[in-house]
């Protein structure tokens, strides 16, 4: 496994060791002491409270605001139903990289790297990173539309955002760059008094919630309607969240003894993020009803002008407010989670507590990203557009293959022991990740042949699900006819005490991994559907740009 991104400090827990440092709190590196009483507990959750909250509020961006606007907008409050499902499907994979974060010390990138080699490691980071660049690109869309209906020119409003969201990270203190980032997360609550404003039907978001339903009429029938809910679930659930929860996880410190109050901290994400989904959709639904606008998505700033003209200037300002509080938080999450990334593969110093001159490679990365995003927005006639198309597209081909390897990663007793998946989990994580390839091919199939209608998606979506249900079986057959583990077991810890007190070695004294030949040949087929997906998706791309 050695070769050019070998890391040999970084990776080890005493490598980030030391007191905790939150934004309402600080938790000292030897306080052992039991949370008994409600005052207590509640003084820790406040102290760890953070990364679940950041990375999910981070996916609430400018993405996200213009996918629910869209789909309030094209169907209502019809597609509600679709946040309740991914609620599990949320948490179960945010759950797993927090405990690879607190269990580990080592980064996401790191241990793919470490457990998979070189070729699969720079595979995967070289996807998230283009991903990652284009992403904060749509970030700095989101805040020339929200600037736009604000008043405030295109120039002045990209150059504060990038003078913010650089400045914040070079202080050089993690308890400052998190107070910032929770200054900007309570900012999303300002979805609260936009859906009071708006007044949406209660009898109908509440049918919205209860009652799966693809409305089959509206712009571009079923296929569109369709397409739409894939992009609520590419929008919601991104590769980079994985990355970026483990590092910040690590970065701040929290160990095995903390994973149960980070679980809250994860929940109070989720609420906030289904919340503030429902809110734009409720409020867009409202703001449409009954006139031309119905069916007609533009764009965020066209909702702002039809949440205004419905509920007032007031509404109007609060969702461009919320759209720029979101693209910022956005660029933020997505910046870091690339630069922790890169620095964990690559071998340099990446840690928000040290200052520039600690990690100078690592805030170079970081600002390089939000400098080059900006400048693109900035040029004229930019294919603005198409990059966020490719961002959605992209987002669906590269989200299973990391949750693959998250999968796998959380199987394997040497990096986890005692805190590696059970049955239960690995079972609803298997089904996830073939829903996800499914959704994946249909995405790419909609991007590279426009003119896909409902019944072709529908005999995708079949011919994939056989495929998986086959898949399934024989691995649930090999599995069980399986005598001996691959790799030597750890000594699994008996007590709660022990379990606790379990870290993962230094990535260098692990056996080393023994892939399977059918798990060698199922990643093969998976990276090169992704390769030959994203080629053709690419060319798609700039076939379109240049003409």
């Amino acid at each position: 496994m050695k070769g050019v991104f070998t890391v040999t400090v970084l990776d080890e827990p005493r490598a980030h060791a030391g007191d905790i440092h939150g934004a309402f709190g600080t938790i000292r590196l030897g306080d052992t002491a039991a949370r008994s009483s409600f005052p207590a507990r509640l003084k820790t959750l406040l102290a760890v409270v953070g990364p679940g909250l950041i990375v999910m509020i981070g996916d609430n961006d400018a993405g996200a605001f213009s996918t629910y606007g869209q789909a309030g907008q094209d169907y209502g409050t019809k597609l509600l139903w679709t946040l309740l499902l991914l609620v599990p499907v949320i948490y179960v994979n945010q759950e797993m990289v927090l405990r690879l974060g607190a269990v580990t010390g080592a980064g996401h990138a790191r241990l793919i790297l470490a457990r998979f080699g070189n070729f699969w490691g720079a595979f995967e980071i070289g996807g998230l990173f283009l991903l990652n660049a284009l992403t904060i690109v749509t970030e700095f869309i989101g805040i020339t539309l929200a600037a736009g209906y604000l008043g405030v020119p295109k120039l002045i409003a990209v150059l504060l955002a990038a003078a913010v969201i650089i400045s914040t990270a070079f202080t050089g203190s993690f308890r400052r760059f998190e107070r910032v980032a929770m200054t900007l997360c309570a900012g999303s609550l300002l979805l609260l008094p936009l859906y009071l404003l708006s007044h949406p039907s209660g009898a109908r978001m509440a049918a919205g919630f209860a009652v799966p339903e693809l409305p089959g009429t509206g712009p571009g029938g079923m296929a569109a309607v369709m397409l739409l809910v894939i992009g609520i679930v590419g929008t919601t659930i991104a590769p980079w969240q994985l990355f970026f929860q483990q590092s910040y996880v690590i970065d701040k410190r929290i160990t095995p003894r903390f994973i149960r109050y980070e679980k809250a901290d994860l929940w109070i994400g989720i609420v906030i993020v289904v919340l503030g989904a429902a809110a734009i959709m409720g409020a867009v639904a409202a703001a449409v009803a009954g006139t031309g606008r119905y069916g007609h998505f533009t764009d965020a700033a066209g909702i702002s002008h039809a949440i205004a003209a419905h509920s007032g200037q007031v509404a109007g300002a609060l969702f461009a407010i919320a759209l720029l509080d979101a693209s910022i938080i956005g660029a933020f999450a997505v910046s870091l989670a690339t630069a922790y990334a890169v620095s964990d593969v690559t071998g340099m110093n990446h840690s928000l507590h040290g200052g520039v001159g600690h990690a100078k490679g690592f805030y170079a990365l970081y600002a390089a990203l939000i400098g080059g995003a900006a400048a693109i927005v900035l040029i004229p006639r930019s294919p603005l557009g198409l990059i966020t198309e490719g961002v959605q597209v992209l987002c669906g081909m590269l989200l299973p293959v990391a949750t693959v390897f998250l999968l796998l990663l959380c199987n394997d007793r040497a990096v986890l022991g005692p805190w590696a998946n059970g049955r239960k989990t690995n079972v609803f994580t298997g089904a996830v990740i073939a829903l996800l390839i499914i959704l994946s091919v249909v995405l790419t199939a909609s991007v590279l042949f426009p003119g896909i209608t409902a019944a072709q998606i529908e005999m995708i979506m079949a011919g994939c699900t056989l495929g998986a249900a086959a898949t399934g079986a024989v691995l649930l057959t090999r599995n069980h006819r399986r005598n001996a583990p691959v790799v030597p077991a750890p000594v699994i810890p008996h007590s709660a005490a022990e379990k606790l007190a379990w870290r993962m070695p230094p990535v260098a004294d692990l056996p080393a991994p023994v892939i399977s030949g059918g798990r060698k040949w199922g990643l093969m087929a998976l990276q090169a559907y992704l390769a030959l997906a994203m080629v053709g998706v690419i060319v798609k791309i700039v076939f379109l740009a240049i003409h």
